[in-house]
């Protein structure tokens, strides 16, 4: 099969896409890149997650001579990665820590004698001891750079080791070197290319993931806000990020008190424990990972559904990324965010702790960008598109602000409610407090104090606590009013306050959203047909998951949900039908086929 001694004489490239990878044709840029790499070009990639850029590489390593190195963050990564070749009858492995010894020489063996197309390595096993000079000895036509934002100081998640891949471009001037990554904003990709010494051919490719539906609801009530939002994805799988490890442990907790398949993730758990949590969710055997950002990346499940960000990330690079990791297989995903303003001041707090300097200023710049998304009031999807300096002139009509616009009222009264609350307290005291004298509270920690004697007490008890919390925000974010976070985030009144205090001019707020909004409209941005049979759909995921146990791989690697959706839309009952499905490729056919044709024709005969 690597041999390509099959393929259409007229399209070499096409013809290795559709033997091997089961897909009809190239996305946008993915042929180009792959004709210059087979030419010996450099090439920069800057793709979607879900958006196809370990084809760029995989598929010019079958057509080269020699072996393609790919050097990858993690092991949970390459382990997916070689999986997922293997399932496709490539020939392809991956050296770390977690192998025995006895299984390593193996993989060396395999390297001397040219049996292995791909070869997976984290980059201090590839700088580290001899590996290098094992390497000058093998056959090598590329090196491939996942995750190759790590390069960069200016990227979201720099590391020192991947910095120092520069060496390779020193020792194999003539090898040429893909670098990949999902998010590069142009500062950070000029960086990539500088420390490794390529002037690349780059192709850089929109970000938008048109399946995702982004949604942010301010956090009120985030429990009963989580579960709700979970309640309405009908038991799909679904990540779900938190800023602490116990916040991950108490969210797990909870959920499955209330009865889901949910398992936390971080650092701080036994390297067995988190193995097994993600070899289950790969597997669907848990519905729900709740994890620190240590989860995910790299992580080839293509049929998480959503993902929830219970705390706000620290740039929108992470943000994106770790959104990205729903709807890989191009169906319809949600990505939400509960967003609670007093984490802006939080994090750049810590961020205020570090060494002044270019990387301190970097992180401010990113934090506020995050801000500014989360707060937005138009088109969430512009915003994230305009921050990777790509335009879009058009709201997208499939994000929360698109679908239910904010409604404006006048807060007028509110907000002095409020200032006047802030005054009457001194401005000694955080916002919860504020609430509760505002609502009327016979709190100890109120009456204790003699608040409940205020003037202003008992003023906003005819509305609920999370309205209340909603109009602070609105009046902190709005410059009324402001937080010290040195001193226990007590709340001060700004000068602005003074004319709304004296009613010399009126205030619009944002209605309180209590509620997640429930929106039915969708936007077909999804890659699969939109009329497919949901009834032989579930028959198929049933027959994919027996199969997937009998040959324990995860589920996915079967075929994905995106190739389900389009059997059941496309009815194939040949195997030349079947390989006119997205995904289906030979080996996957002549492995899967007969079970999935079977199970067409008979509810196609008896329903």
């Amino acid at each position: 099969m690597q041999e390509n001694t099959q393929m259409s004489p007229q399209d070499p490239f096409l013809g290795c896409l559709q033997q091997v990878f089961g897909y009809r044709s190239f996305r946008a840029g993915q042929q180009d890149v792959v004709e210059r790499i087979y030419r010996g070009e450099d090439c920069l990639v800057i793709m979607p997650t879900g958006g196809g850029k370990s084809l760029c590489y995989q598929l010019p390593a079958l057509m080269l001579p020699g072996l393609t190195v790919v050097v990858s963050p993690l092991i949970s990564l390459m382990k997916d990665q070689v999986d997922s070749l293997t399932q496709t009858g490539v020939s392809a492995a991956f050296l770390n820590s977690t192998l025995p010894r006895e299984q390593t020489l193996e993989i060396y063996r395999q390297l001397r004698m040219g049996e292995i197309k791909l070869l997976y390595v984290s980059p201090e096993r590839l700088l580290g001891g001899d590996f290098m000079e094992r390497l000058q000895s093998l056959n090598v036509s590329l090196f491939a750079i996942d995750e190759a934002h790590c390069i960069s100081q200016w990227g979201h998640d720099f590391r020192p080791e991947y910095a120092a891949l520069g060496r390779l471009r020193l020792e194999f001037p003539q090898i040429p070197l893909m670098a990949l990554t999902a998010t590069a904003d142009q500062a950070t990709r000029k960086d990539i290319c500088d420390r490794l010494g390529i002037q690349p051919y780059v192709l850089l490719s929109s970000f938008d993931r048109p399946n995702i539906r982004y949604t942010v609801a301010e956090k009120l009530n985030a429990a009963n806000q989580l579960r709700q939002f979970i309640e309405s994805q009908n038991g799909a799988s679904g990540i779900i990020y938190c800023g602490s490890r116990r916040r991950v442990d108490e969210v797990a907790q909870r959920l499955r008190l209330q009865g889901y398949r949910a398992e936390g993730y971080h650092a701080g758990m036994a390297q067995e424990e988190r193995a097994s949590v993600q070899e289950r969710f790969i597997k669907d055997q848990l519905d729900i990972v709740v994890a620190t950002v240590a989860f995910g990346m790299g992580i080839d499940k293509s049929n998480v559904r959503y993902v929830v960000h219970y705390d706000i990330p620290k740039s929108i690079e992470a943000y994106y990324q770790e959104t990205g990791r729903a709807g890989r297989d191009g169906m319809e995903a949600e990505a939400f965010m509960l967003f609670e303003p007093a984490d802006i001041g939080r994090v750049r707090h810590l961020i205020e702790q570090q060494q002044p300097g270019p990387q301190q200023q970097v992180e401010h710049h990113k934090l506020n960008s995050m801000a500014a998304f989360a707060e937005a009031q138009t088109c969430r999807r512009q915003v994230l598109l305009h921050y990777f300096d790509e335009s879009a002139s058009q709201p997208c009509g499939n994000c929360d602000i698109c679908l239910d616009p904010p409604k404006q009222y006048d807060g007028t009264e509110d907000a002095q409610k409020v200032l006047s609350c802030i005054y009457r307290l001194d401005q000694g005291f955080g916002i919860n407090h504020l609430i509760e004298v505002l609502r009327g509270s016979k709190a100890a920690s109120v009456v204790d104090r003699g608040h409940d004697k205020l003037s202003t007490w008992g003023i906003g008890k005819g509305k609920s606590h999370e309205h209340w919390l909603s109009v602070c925000r609105q009046l902190i974010h709005l410059g009324l009013a402001s937080q010290d976070i040195t001193r226990g985030s007590r709340v001060r009144l700004n000068e602005a306050a003074r004319p709304i205090l004296k009613g010399e001019v009126a205030l619009m707020l944002a209605e309180p959203r209590i509620a997640i909004p429930v929106t039915t409209r969708r936007r077909n941005g999804a890659r699969v047909p939109m009329n497919y049979d949901r009834k032989l759909f579930a028959r198929l995921k049933v027959l994919r998951r027996a199969l997937a146990e009998e040959h324990n791989i995860p589920p996915y690697l079967v075929f994905s949900d995106a190739s389900l959706a389009e059997m059941t839309a496309m009815m194939p009952t040949t195997e030349a039908e079947m390989l006119a499905v997205n995904g289906v490729g030979e080996r996957k056919l002549e492995r899967f086929g007969d079970p999935f044709l079977d199970e067409i024709e008979a509810y196609l005969t008896r329903g």
